[in-house]
């Protein structure tokens, strides 16, 4: 492993994605910089996954058998051997520089206590730009109104590894949380800023707006749940920010619906 204060690890929880780590994967394998390290957690997998990550030889595979991406997240952070970690998700498909600008941004020694994150598209939906920009401001901005810093996007962040080193003890492992949204708090009450960089951009699967809407409806609770257990007194205000994406959620179906009566293929699902 380079020994120096650039090198980099990207750590993938995956819990049964066999159809999107391939093309995970796959970016990372054309970055203009490549990866010093990149860590697979299967967290109990029951279909290919294991399978396709160990077709990839530059793939580390660690198992974690508690249930829960904040399980998986923390395996691969604390087993992680670089000084920079990043953590994505196993649908995700980073452009070619992804790599080469977490490195560049940390170079520069002033950001040793920044963590990092970025803003996304989805690659499944149509009007991809106005889903962008949909899920930016509410992501992003909203969050950072409701507490006075931006989140950690699971799909696309980065950090130093001291800094995992000081908050790990802290981060919260309830069920009902999102834990990008609580480490990204935990991170701030320790005194580190928190970066966003919009046009740091990584595709994304939209997956449960398309699916169970009794699941979306569970997971969209999880913000102001969050909020509320980390005594956010704006919680109510992250409950009426979920309402509204609940209640939009549906446009995207409805986009899809009608661009199959026009007769335009459907997208991948």
């Amino acid at each position: 492993m380079p020994e120096n204060n650039t090198s980099l690890s990207i750590i993938i929880p995956a819990y049964n994605e066999q159809h999107h780590l391939k093309a995970c994967l796959d970016a990372i394998a054309v970055q203009t910089d490549r990866p010093d390290e990149v860590i697979v957690v299967d967290n109990n997998s029951n279909d290919a996954t294991a399978e396709i990550a160990r077709s990839y030889k530059f793939v580390r595979l660690l198992r974690e058998s508690r249930q829960g991406v904040v399980f998986a997240r923390d395996c691969g952070f604390n087993a992680a051997k670089s000084s920079l970690l990043g953590r994505i998700d196993a649908d995700t498909v980073l452009p070619p520089d992804w790599v080469e600008r977490v490195k560049g941004f940390y170079a520069d020694q002033q950001h040793s206590t920044y963590a990092l994150t970025g803003g996304c598209f989805f690659y499944n939906v149509r009007c991809p730009r106005l889903a962008r920009w949909w899920q930016g401001q509410i992501a992003f901005r909203a969050n950072r109104l409701l507490m006075g810093h931006y989140i950690l996007f699971g799909s696309n962040m980065a950090m130093p590894q001291h800094l995992w080193k000081s908050v790990k003890d802290k981060v919260c492992h309830i069920p009902d949380v999102h834990e990008d949204l609580d480490l990204a708090i935990h991170v701030h009450e320790f005194g580190y800023e928190i970066t966003y960089l919009e046009n740091l951009r990584v595709g994304v699967k939209m997956r449960r707006v398309r699916s169970n809407q009794a699941e979306l409806w569970s997971n969209m609770m999880w913000w102001p749940r969050t909020l509320r257990k980390h005594g956010k007194r704006t919680w109510p205000l992250g409950l009426l920010g979920a309402l509204i994406l609940y209640i939009g959620a549906p446009a995207v179906i409805v986009a899809e619906l009608l661009a199959r009566l026009v007769g335009r293929p459907p997208l991948d699902e």
